[in-house]
């Protein structure tokens, strides 16, 4: 409406501009003459306002447009309009750039946002650290000229991104990553790249440990099987007797086995111990060392335990129990006959430090790094015989975890191992008050 009456009023005022000039023009006889002056000067007037224009579009700075008379005044007003329509919708746009950003950010995943081309527009700071990428400086790059790796270039041109890809990290072989496609614009799609080398290891530890347990309880129960099935015919007292000590074996080593599986369960479900409870490691140790006589048997193992009566500590009992006993349990197993067992208990420094050394076989270099591992074993067929599990060891490792501790393995081969840990300053309390933690 205010457009339409603006133009009813340039048309009017032109009108009696242009009657002015004719009447002149007839005064003087010469109309045309008038006309044409008029011209002339409404040209002059409009390439003003037009210079005006164009000095303010390209050369000044200024966000406020010159001002302006008449058609002109309407001109500039509108042009101000539509550059403030503009610079909000500029604003708006900003914001939104702005706040996707940040929320990319914030991702625990890497993204990068590319073109239909492979054109690389923007990657996070995740991006970066998992790929490689360098920003701003590989805005613009195919991102096939970064990530070179052919399951990937091959994934990128069949287009067909239903199914998620698991590629090696361009930047350590050793990570596994998942790479999604998803269309983010018309002409744009959304790379997310996530880190699941854990994942996986936790999925092949989980089809691992199901089968070794699977494993390990298919050997005793095979033994029962074949011996109840023998009792359909009635043995005679000295098969039977025998039948009995190998079905009570292997029925202790199944208990056993699931005895530790449920210790095992039972640490790594209570991460979080009481440390304003006191555990008794010298009370502990010297029925450790009862106990182990007993297991030694015929074995005629020469032990010797030097403990620090005077130093206690703060944690869970059941725990510390678990990891000292079996260390102590699986240098009886693994030490040669008449071989020599030290265990020790006490200060070293500032921190409370506990070991078990042997002068047995030893270890190859080569297994050290894997003893934690569950059901790992260096000699099988040894390890039945001897009763474990491949449990113990793991047992210790989640334990000792849990006191902010972890198990230090040294061996050499036909020297004999020592199996310590050290267990921090904050967790050590001394019942002498008047001898210091030095």
């Amino acid at each position: 409406m205010q457009l339409q009456e603006s133009s009813h009023g340039l048309w009017w005022r032109l009108t009696l501009y242009y009657l002015v000039f004719s009447l002149l023009g007839l005064l003087v006889g010469k109309v045309t003459l008038g006309l044409l002056v008029a011209t002339v000067l409404h040209l002059l007037w409009h390439y003003r306002f037009q210079h005006k224009l164009t000095v303010w579009l390209w050369r000044d700075r200024s966000l406020i447009p010159p001002e302006g008379k008449g058609s002109w005044e309407t001109i500039f007003n509108g042009l101000y309009r539509l550059q403030q329509r503009h610079r909000a919708r500029r604003r708006e746009l900003a914001t939104l750039v702005r706040r996707f950003r940040e929320g990319a950010e914030a991702l625990p995943d890497a993204a990068v946002v590319i073109r239909r081309d492979g054109s690389i527009i923007w990657c996070n700071k995740l991006a970066q650290q998992l790929l490689g990428f360098r920003w701003p400086d590989d805005s613009g790059n195919h991102i096939g000229n970064l990530v070179r790796v052919p399951v990937f270039i091959a994934y990128m041109e069949r287009g067909d991104f239903r199914e998620p890809l698991e590629l090696p990290s361009p930047l350590n072989e050793d990570k596994l990553l998942e790479c999604r496609i998803m269309p983010y614009a018309e002409d744009q799609a959304l790379l997310v790249v996530r880190d699941v080398t854990r994942l996986r290891s936790l999925e092949q530890m989980r089809k691992s440990f199901v089968a070794n347990v699977s494993h390990e309880l298919r050997t005793p129960l095979t033994v029962l099987k074949g011996y109840l099935e023998m009792l359909d015919e009635p043995p005679t007292p000295a098969r039977w007797h025998k039948a009995q000590q190998v079905m009570l074996e292997q029925t202790q080593r199944m208990d056993a086995l699931v005895n530790q599986l449920m210790t095992l369960t039972r640490i790594e479900a209570s991460p979080n111990i009481d440390t304003s409870k006191i555990v008794d490691i010298p009370a502990m140790l010297t029925m450790l060392e009862h106990e182990a006589l007993a297991l030694s048997a015929d074995k005629n193992h020469e032990f010797r335990f030097m403990v620090d009566a005077n130093i206690k500590v703060r944690g869970d009992q059941e725990q510390l129990r678990s990891a000292i006993s079996n260390l102590v349990y699986n240098a009886i197993r693994h030490s040669p006959a008449g071989t020599r067992i030290t265990v020790e208990w006490g200060l070293a420094g500032h921190v409370g430090r506990f070991a078990v050394t042997d002068n047995g076989d030893g270890i190859a270099p080569e297994h050290i790094s894997r003893l934690t591992e569950r059901f790992y074993r260096v000699d099988r067929a040894r390890s039945r015989q001897t009763g474990g599990s491949g449990l113990g060891l793991a047992i210790v490792k989640h334990a000792l975890s849990h006191h902010d501790s972890h198990l230090d393995i040294t061996s050499k081969v036909g020297e004999g191992s020592c199996f310590s840990f050290i267990l921090p300053e904050r967790l050590l309390v001394q019942d002498n008050p008047s001898r210091a933690i030095a």
